[in-house]
C-alpha cells in the first residue's frame, strides 16, 4: 500500500496548491480594485468635489452590484463539485443557465441605477456632490450587463482551477480605463470635460471590452472546448436557475451585508460635506485594495473546499483546504496591516493635494490597519462555507454582525456623538470582529462531523 504523507506534509501541499490557484485571482481582484484607485486618483486631481461625487456614485453602484456578484458566486462551488465528482458533462449546461441568470440580474441592476439618481436628495447627500454623483451613475450603468456576464464567465473558469484569465483581463481593463478616463474626465483632444460623468462612461466601455474578450477566449480556448460552453442556446430552465439562486442569493445578501456596511458608511459620511466624503473615499479605496488579497484567497478556498467535497475526502480534507487558506490569509493580512500602519501618509499623497482631505484620510488608514486581521478571517470563513454550499445561516450571522452591531455603533459614534468619519470606522471594526468570530465558529461546526455532505439548506 502507498505510504500517505503525514498531515503537516499534506497541509504544505494544500497551501502550495491554494497559493498557485489564488495568485491569479488575487492579482485579478487587485486589478478590479485598481479600477476604483484610478477613478479616485483621476477624480482627486480633477477636484475635491469630483472626488466626493465619485465616492457617492461608486458607493451606490457597488451597493447594488453586491447581490448580483454574490449570487453568481454559487457557480464556482457548483462547478468545482461537479469537476471533483467527474461529472464534467454537466458543467456546460449549468453555465448556459447561469448566463440567463446573469442577464436577468444585469437588467434589474440597470433599472435600479437609472432610478437611484432620484434618491440622492432624499438621502441627504450634500448639494455640491449630487450632480457629479448622478452623472457618474448614468454613465457606469451602461456597463452593468457586461459586468454580470463577465462574472459568470469568470466564475466558470475559477471553478475549474483556471484563474489566469481573471488576472490577464483584469489588467487589460486598466490599460483601457486609465487613458480613456483621463480623456473623458479632463476633456482632452477637443472632447468636452465631463468630470465624474466621464469616469462613469469610461468604466462602462472598459467593462464591455472585458466581457467580450472573456467570451471570445472561452469560445476559442482548447481548455474549455470539451465543455462546449457556447455550443447552443439553451432556453432558460427553472430547476438549475432555481438551484443557483437558492445557493447564491444568500451569498449575495451576505456580500451585501458586509459591502453595504462600508457603502452605507460612505453615504452617511457624504452628508457631512465634500472634505469628509473625499477623505473617506481615499481611505476606503485603499482598504478595498487590501481586501482584494484575502478575497481572492477566499475564492480559491471555496474552490478547494468544494473540490474536496466532490471527491468525498471527508471533514479532514475539507478542513485542510480551509486551513491552508487561513495560513495564507494570516501572512497577507499581517503584511497589509503593516503597510497601512507605517506608510499611510505616503499612500494618501498619491490621491490628493488637499491638506485637509489628506490629514483626515491618513488618520482613517490607521483604522483600516486595525481591521485587516478580522477582515481576513471573516472573508476566508465565508469562502470555506460557500465551498460547503452552506449559505443561509452565514447570511443571518453576517446580518447580526454588520447591521446589528457594526452599523448602529458606527452611526451612534459618528453622527450622534459627533465623532465624524472616525466614529463610523470604529463601527466597521466592531462589525468585522464579530463577523470573524461567528463565521469562523460556523465553519468549525459545519465541518466537524464526518462525512461532510453538500449543504444546500444551511442546516
Amino acid at each position: 500500500m502507498p505510504v500517505m504523507p503525514p498531515p503537516p506534509a499534506r497541509l504544505r501541499d494544500e497551501v502550495r496548491t491554494t497559493a498557485v490557484l489564488a495568485a491569479p485571482l488575487v492579482v485579478g481582484h487587485v486589478s478590479t480594485g485598481m479600477i476604483g484607485f484610478i477613478d479616485a486618483v483621476l477624480a482627486g486631481h480633477h477636484g475635491t468635489t469630483t472626488l466626493a461625487s465619485v465616492s457617492v456614485g461608486t458607493a451606490l453602484f457597488w451597493l447594488a452590484m453586491m447581490i448580483p456578484m454574490g449570487t453568481l458566486m454559487a457557480l464556482p462551488p457548483s462547478v468545482s463539485q461537479l469537476d471533483g465528482a467527474q461529472r464534467r458533462d454537466e458543467i456546460g449546461p449549468l453555465f448556459r443557465q447561469s448566463l440567463w441568470l446573469a442577464a436577468g440580474l444585469g437588467a434589474a441592476l440597470f433599472v435600479f441605477l437609472s432610478l437611484v439618481v432620484l434618491a440622492l436628495e432624499p438621502m441627504g447627500i450634500a448639494p455640491e456632490i449630487r450632480p457629479g454623483a448622478a452623472d457618474f451613475l448614468r454613465g457606469i450603468r451602461w456597463g452593468v450587463p457586461a459586468l454580470t456576464l463577465y462574472y459568470c464567465m469568470r466564475y466558470l473558469s475559477d471553478g475549474l482551477h483556471w484563474t489566469l484569465p481573471t488576472m490577464v483581463l483584469g489588467f487589460g481593463g486598466l490599460l483601457v480605463l486609465l487613458p480613456l478616463g483621463w480623456v473623458l474626465t479632463f476633456g482632452e483632444f477637443g472632447l468636452p470635460e465631463l468630470g465624474a460623468g466621464g469616469l462613469g462612461i469610461a468604466s462602462a466601455i472598459m467593462l464591455w471590452m472585458q466581457a467580450l474578450a472573456f467570451a471570445a477566449y472561452l469560445a476559442r480556448s482548447k481548455r474549455f472546448a470539451p465543455l462546449a460552453p457556447f455550443a447552443r442556446l439553451d432556453p432558460p430552465r427553472w430547476a438549475p436557475i432555481g438551484n443557483l439562486l437558492a445557493t447564491g442569493l444568500p451569498i449575495g445578501v451576505t456580500v451585501m451585508m458586509e459591502g453595504g456596511l462600508f457603502i452605507v458608511t460612505a453615504l452617511l459620511i457624504g452628508r457631512l460635506g465634500d472634505v469628509p466624503a473625499a477623505a473617506h473615499q481615499i481611505a476606503i479605496n485603499v482598504a478595498g485594495l487590501c481586501f482584494m488579497v484575502p478575497f481572492g484567497l477566499a475564492e480559491a478556498t471555496t474552490v478547494r473546499v468544494g473540490h474536496a467535497v466532490g471527491q468525498g475526502r471527508g471533514n479532514r480534507g475539507v478542513r485542510r483546504a480551509a486551513f491552508a487558506g487561513g495560513v495564507l490569509v494570516l501572512a497577507t493580512q499581517l503584511t497589509g496591516g503593516s503597510i497601512l500602519l507605517f506608510g499611510h501618509d505616503h499612500i494618501v499623497a498619491l490621491y490628493t493635494r488637499d491638506a485637509a482631505v489628506a490629514a483626515l484620510a491618513s488618520s482613517l488608514l490607521l483604522y483600516a490597519a486595525a481591521f485587516q486581521f478580522p477582515d481576513g478571517v471573516q472573508v476566508l470563513s465565508a469562502g470555506a462555507l460557500r465551498g460547503l454550499r452552506d449559505t443561509r445561516v452565514p447570511m443571518l450571522l453576517a446580518a447580526c454582525a454588520y447591521w446589528g452591531i457594526g452599523m448602529p455603533l458606527g452611526a451612534w459614534l459618528g453622527l450622534w456623538l459627533g465623532w465624524g468619519p472616525r466614529g463610523m470606522w470604529i463601527g466597521l471594526i466592531a462589525g468585522l470582529v464579530v463577523a470573524a468570530i461567528l463565521l469562523g465558529a460556523r465553519f468549525l461546526r459545519a465541518s466537524r462531523d464526518e462525512p461532510v455532505a453538500t449543504v444546500t439548506d444551511g442546516a
